[in-house]
């Protein structure tokens, strides 16, 4: 069996500065494979095999569930464990989730791999949603821009990996005071979402009604899915949002933040929860009539 990936690996890199060479170690994030099992009764099935960052893989395996709406709370999972099979070499790349039977869910009769950049591709319609029973969010908190401002440092200051490595996304979960409550970090921004909508799951926090999620990168209708699922009324991001993260946050009534940072921000829907010190300002029709 091998050893139990750590969440960095060090490697020798070869850094060139105005045309001269040193050579010197480097800390780099690691990315494995992590395949996530269902397991009920006799029966096992593969659910679908991610790239990640190892650590937190329970977490991972149950936030991913519940985004996908496998699971709906923690009752809802018997077991969480590592492959404990003699026969398989990477033990600790295969996490098992023990259900009492195994849901009849499209997702279930394909194996599909994730990658670290993409996520979880699929449910690719706001009807989807609607069908799976994802329910429009009430008013939540409302947050002071004050508070926006200071998220992405808070976030920032509390990614150990990144700053040893420099590479990884991270995801954190906010009280509606800035009051940061636990960061998740990986390779791919939806495993950091995943790991930390697990966290909530498992320590039975959900629904997170009046909280707020702030992201490293930029919003994807996958990540404001698995938050409409955690019952997050609040997603924050440092970059842009895609246009089907933003019909999804108007069709349910999320609050979408953009470009956070540099105590600027541009909101996308539900700007009714943001509130300013000064008065809202005329809307100002442009472009052609």
């Amino acid at each position: 069996m091998r050893d139990r990936p750590g969440s960095t690996v060090r490697t020798r890199v070869h850094v060139v500065t105005d045309g001269q060479e040193r050579i010197r170690r480097d800390t780099l994030a690691t990315e494995e494979p992590l395949e996530l099992r269902l397991l009920a009764g006799g029966d096992r099935r593969t659910l679908a095999v991610t790239m990640r960052t190892p650590g937190h893989d329970f977490e991972l395996a149950a936030g991913f569930l519940h985004g996908e709406g496998v699971i709906a709370s923690a009752d809802d999972v018997r077991r969480i464990s590592y492959c404990t099979d003699v026969d398989v070499e990477q033990q600790y790349n295969i996490v098992n989730v023990g259900l009492d039977e195994l849901p009849d869910l499209p997702g279930l009769d394909r194996h599909f791999t994730t990658t670290s950049a993409c996520g979880v591709c699929g449910k690719e319609s706001l009807e989807a949603l609607k069908i799976r029973g994802c329910p429009v969010l009430g008013d939540g908190p409302s947050v002071d821009a004050e508070t926006l401002y200071g998220l992405p440092d808070a976030l920032r200051k509390a990614q150990g990996l990144f700053e040893s490595t420099g590479g990884l996304h991270a995801a954190g979960l906010f009280t509606a005071d800035g009051s940061l409550l636990c960061v998740r970090e990986d390779v791919g921004r939806h495993n950091a979402v995943d790991k930390l909508i697990g966290w909530a799951l498992m320590s039975g926090r959900l629904p997170l009604r009046d909280h707020v999620l702030m992201v490293s990168g930029r919003t994807s209708y996958e990540i404001m899915q698995k938050a409409l699922a955690a019952g997050l009324p609040v997603v924050c991001a440092v970059s842009a949002p895609s246009s089907l993260a933003v019909s999804l946050a108007e069709e349910f009534g999320m609050t979408l933040v953009g470009f956070l940072r540099d105590r600027r921000f541009n909101v996308y829907a539900g700007a009714e929860r943001v509130r300013l010190t000064a008065a809202r300002p005329e809307v100002i029709q442009t472009g052609p009539r």
